[in-house]
């Protein structure tokens, strides 16, 4: 089955919530207590953890729930040529994206060895017989931490030298069996005065990728704030010339806001649309769900539309998150019923 045999596919945006165990291993590993064996090891069982977690809470399509990745994109950079960290501008107080580390480039950027993300998806893919999406951080998001330095003269052309990378990792996912990629944007929403810039760099990104193209905007997530301001208007119509075949946005935390943009700017690309709120503790029931779906359905095709949560779960804890997914596909069940018999 793929997902085009599915009405109204359920998946994730990509990152599942670490179980407990593994923040306490993390923390082994890092004082240098396991071995290459044992890390391997906690490493394979957190994606069968997150996968099956998916799967009992019967989503569609299945992540890899990047347990393996450290916040997101910071664990990237170790894979990149000629970096030197930074130390964050702030250190204490309440967490925030400026105590997240900087980097300076001493070189053009390389990354000999790949980004990791087709070893991810060469375990992962063997682990559910289910459809599968690969998740990549897009070349701005992954800039987004790398200072010019003497190499570049700006952030973007710092994109561009990332998107080269990312691209061989595409198609190298793609010689592997990826069949659905999605890149994550959430710089895109944050500056949003550059949208013409935006499509030609993911086109860039993505040229030569054959696989169904997805492209996830949200306005981030660290440690469930957001950082920019929660509009994605400004970004339209521009970003409907991008090369991605579904949009990912968030709606659940924003009240719906911004669903007409559908109608504003017809088009015949996919939306998936967020209807789990993960920066809220709130376990949404199935009739939450549904009655978010049903006015998506107002603006959205069902055979365009699928349902994801408004962004990652790396910042939500298991039990929610979990919980979360059941309510989202139990959601999700009742107006595909209520679409039986319906013409589509």
């Amino acid at each position: 089955m793929t997902d085009t045999d599915i009405l109204i596919p359920t998946s994730t945006i990509g990152s599942y919530a670490p179980p407990s165990w593994l923040c306490v291993t993390l923390e082994a590993i890092g004082r240098g207590e396991l071995g290459e064996t044992d890390i391997n090891e906690t490493f394979d069982d957190a994606v069968r953890t997150a996968i099956s977690d998916q799967e009992r809470a019967g989503v569609d399509i299945i992540t890899e729930g990047e347990m393996r990745r450290q916040d997101f994109v910071l664990g990237f950079y170790e894979r990149l040529t000629g970096l030197e960290e930074l130390p964050a501008p702030r250190t204490q107080g309440p967490d925030g994206h400026d105590q997240r580390g900087k980097w300076l480039p001493s070189v053009p950027l390389s990354a000999p060895d790949g980004l990791g993300i087709l070893a991810e998806f060469e375990f992962a893919k063997n682990e559910t017989t289910k459809p599968f999406k690969v998740t990549c951080p897009g070349p701005f998001t992954l800039s987004g931490r790398i200072q010019t330095g003497d190499i570049y003269k700006e952030r973007l052309e710092v994109a561009y030298a990332c998107a080269e990378i990312i691209n061989t990792e595409l198609r190298q996912l793609v010689a592997a069996g990826a069949e659905f990629i999605q890149l994550d944007e959430p710089s895109y929403a944050v500056y949003p005065d550059r949208p013409e810039a935006f499509v030609k760099l993911f086109n860039h990104t993505v040229e030569g990728v054959s696989a169904k193209i997805g492209l996830h905007i949200c306005f981030g997530n660290y440690r469930g704030r957001a950082v920019g301001k929660r509009s994605y208007r400004p970004l339209f119509p521009y970003i409907l010339d991008a090369a991605f075949d579904q949009l990912a946005l968030e709606f659940a935390n924003r009240e719906m806001a911004e669903i007409a943009l559908w109608s504003d700017f017809p088009n015949d690309k996919e939306l998936a649309a967020g209807l789990i709120d993960v920066k809220n503790y709130y376990v949404e029931t199935p009739e939450d769900v549904a009655t978010l779906l049903r006015a998506a359905l107002k603006h959205v095709r069902p055979e365009k539309l699928a349902i994801t949560p408004d962004c990652g779960f790396s910042q939500t804890a298991r039990w929610a998150a979990a919980a979360k997914l059941k309510t989202m596909v139990a959601g999700t069940e009742i107006v595909r019923r209520e679409l039986i018999g319906s013409p589509i």
